[in-house]
Order: C-alpha cells, then structure tokens, then sequence
C-alpha cells in the first residue's frame, strides 16, 4: 500500500436516468484532479498509481502547491455549503446569459466582484450596455479571453 495522504472534493447532485428513476451522486468537484500531501521529492510514488497521468506543474517545473488554508477550507466548506463545479471565468471572455429578461444574449465579462458584469452590444444600433448577472447565469463562449 502506497500511503499517499489525499483528498477528493466530492459534491452532491442529484440526477434523473432515462428510465426516469432519480438517483443522488456523489461526483468530483474538479474532474481529474486528486490532491495529494508527500515531499516535492517523492512525486514518483504519486505517479507509479493506475490511472495518474501527470503532477500539475507550478513555477519553474516544480509541482503546484495549494496552501493548506484553501484545502481545510475546502474541507469544511463542502459539508456546509452546496458547491458545484462551475466554468471558470474571466474578465474579456465572451459569455452568453442563459436566464432572466437577457436570456441568448452575448456579451464581454468586464467585471467580477460581488455578481458579473456583462457588457451587451445591439448590433443593429451598434450601442452597448452592462448589466449585472450571477455567474452561474453565465454560458461561457471561448475559453480564451484573448480570442474575444
């Protein structure tokens, strides 16, 4: 046995199977990551199990290390609130809103605080607008914000 102290943040959904039975799952936050604790030197052992392809690399070649804090909080926070993966967004990408009075329509993320702020153009007038969304009423268009 290898012994590798790790953690799987897992989240809760609930899903319905095409014979219509409804089923509860409990599935990866992050599909395809693992976090695993052992000294820089021994990341060999972590890639020797089944199934690991790479360690995620950091700066100058090292493995990438999230700080103890963000993994406690993790922890925690998992078992009190209802967290859900979420594509990631950032300022300049283009996003589509999927709900609400601007449904389909596309815009620029410019802000990220407390909701999103999108900024809308009507082509037709060639005038634009901002408004303010959650993010998970955000469609997020290209994963580059330098292609927008």
């Amino acid at each position: 046995m290898r012994q590798i102290e790790h953690f799987l943040p897992l989240y809760r959904t609930h899903r319905k199977w095409s014979d219509g039975s409804r089923v509860t799952l409990d599935l990866p936050l992050f599909p395809s990551y693992i976090f695993v604790c052992i000294p820089r030197n021994e990341r060999v052992r972590v890639l020797e199990v089944p199934g690991i392809l790479a360690v995620v690399g950091g700066t100058g070649g090292e493995p990438a290390s999230l700080p103890e804090s963000e993994i406690d909080a993790l922890r925690s926070g998992l078992t009190q609130r209802n967290a859900q993966p979420h594509p990631l967004l950032k300022v300049g990408q283009r996003a589509r809103i999927r709900s609400g009075a601007f449904a389909g329509m596309e815009g620029v993320v410019q802000r990220m605080k407390y909701s999103f702020r999108v900024v809308l153009t009507l082509d037709s007038i060639m005038q634009s607008f901002a408004v303010e969304v959650d993010g998970e009423d955000l469609e997020i268009l290209d994963s580059d914000p330098l292609l927008a």
